[in-house]
């Protein structure tokens, strides 16, 4: 009974060593991809609404992929900015433009 009792104990063990190994620690993690709109034109290629003096604002663009957490450099008067995609709902048609809530964030 004892040599039973070891080896089920035995099998937990390993099984609990190697289950870290087997599911990577970032497999949860999102990947945040950074979408440069700074060579675009505010205002004719992009529409954005301020909010809180450019803490924050709702942007119209056009482009696939632009995801919640999503980071999107825009530039105006020669100075770059960077916004984290809060939420984000595309159009049906055209397919590929969206409206969404950023918030600024510092330049990493």
């Amino acid at each position: 009974m004892f040599l039973i009792r070891t080896g089920i104990n035995l099998s937990f063990t390993l099984l609990n060593g190697l289950l870290p190994m087997l599911i990577p620690a970032n497999s949860t993690k999102p990947n945040n991809t950074t979408h440069d709109y700074s060579r675009f034109i505010w205002g004719k290629d992009y529409a954005f609404e301020s909010l809180n003096n450019g803490m924050a604002g709702y942007m119209t663009g056009i482009g696939k992929g632009v995801q919640p957490l999503d980071y999107i450099i825009l530039q105006q008067g020669g100075k770059s900015y960077r916004y984290q995609v809060e939420e984000i709902d595309y159009y049906s048609e055209p397919s590929d433009m969206w409206i969404a809530l950023l918030k600024r964030v510092p330049i990493a």
